[in-house]
């Protein structure tokens, strides 16, 4: 079937003109295609995750040594889902700078931004999911991210992004990702 702009646009859920490379928190959210829960359960208000889950964790843990501008937060692997704090500092480079010839045009998000942090861990994390008997596992296309731009936000936005993470599995049964709640209206 050919591409037909006005049946197969997707709307951005990205700030038109942000640099996401940039210092500042990020929260997001990132989802197994289809919701199937194969990181686990959440038993006695605890997430017991399965291999794949310990995967997703892993390479949650190794984004600093990949990214070092990368300061992970908050974070909590849940059966069909992960949610997390992306924490990115300042490494002294210009914003925009990316270690590029500037007459290379490089496909994909720029180098150290928000989207290439999490496209990297979800093809890492899949890469080793695979290898580990799921071989048909995927990620939900793209993900979910608010921007935490202000100090005052950031603090006033991370205590409560943060006890939410914290308090994610003990909710688990209400969850709108929970395999068992009624399925909602696309937006």
């Amino acid at each position: 079937m050919p591409f037909d702009a006005t049946r197969h646009h997707r709307r951005s859920v990205r700030l038109p003109g942000y640099d996401y490379a940039q210092p500042g928190a990020y929260f997001v959210t990132l989802c197994v295609q289809h919701h199937l829960c194969l990181f686990g359960e959440v038993e006695e208000d605890t997430v017991r995750l399965s291999t794949a889950g310990e995967i997703v964790r892993a390479c949650w843990n190794a984004l600093p040594a990949h990214f070092p501008r990368v300061v992970p937060d908050a974070f909590v692997v849940m059966p069909n889902h992960v949610h997390a704090i992306i924490g990115i500092v300042d490494d002294g480079a210009m914003p925009g700078d990316a270690c590029v010839a500037p007459t290379t045009v490089r496909p994909g998000p720029p180098v150290g931004s928000l989207g290439a942090i999490v496209g990297s861990w979800k093809s890492a994390a899949t890469r080793h999911i695979r290898l580990n008997g799921h071989s048909a596992f995927a990620w939900q296309r793209s993900y979910y991210e608010r921007v935490l731009r202000t100090p005052r936000e950031l603090e006033r936005t991370r205590c409560y992004i943060r006890d939410y993470i914290r308090v994610n599995p003990l909710r688990w049964d209400r969850d709108r990702l929970h395999p068992d709640q009624p399925a909602r209206p696309s937006r």
